[in-house]
């Protein structure tokens, strides 16, 4: 399973958003600096995040970003699916009873892919955005290389 940049990127946007606001609007341009993506594809990600509830625009002098409610209440699987990111692991459609093979049957190992996907995406459903910002989500890797640099600032 590959995670697109659509979803990683909206995560990491998000997490800075979190980091950053202090119940202040955030301007896209810093967030893009931050964390060295294209203003203009924030610009698209943040669309979808106002339309899936998950951010409000504030306009004018000192407008930008906020988040719509509490980080502990925003779910890294809200994130990603506000951005149509599928989780999916197999070839075939999800929900569908039709598989992957030409004559429309599922492979051997089909089961296995759909369950990896549920898997994934209930430990996304289970980590809230605060967790992430509160790094309490460290894994084997340790801190994250970049973000505690950015997250001083």
């Amino acid at each position: 399973m590959r995670l697109s940049t659509k979803g990683r990127y909206a995560v990491m946007a998000m997490a800075d958003l979190a980091v950053h606001s202090q119940n202040k609007p955030v301007a896209l341009a810093d967030i893009a600096e931050r964390q060295e993506i294209s203003l203009s594809y924030l610009e698209q990600l943040f669309g979808r995040l106002r339309k899936g509830g998950l951010v409000k625009s504030v306009r004018g002098p000192g407008g930008g970003y906020m988040l719509s409610r509490p980080g502990a209440d925003i779910r890294v699987s809200d994130i990603i699916l506000s951005v149509d990111e599928p989780i999916q692991t197999t070839r075939c459609s999800p929900g569908t009873p039709a598989g992957c093979h030409n004559n429309k049957g599922r492979c051997l190992t089909h089961d296995l892919w759909e369950e990896l996907a549920n898997q994934i995406y209930l430990y996304l459903s289970s980590v809230s955005l605060e967790d992430v910002t509160e790094r309490r989500v460290l894994g084997t890797s340790g801190l994250i290389q970049g973000f505690e640099s950015t997250a001083a600032q």
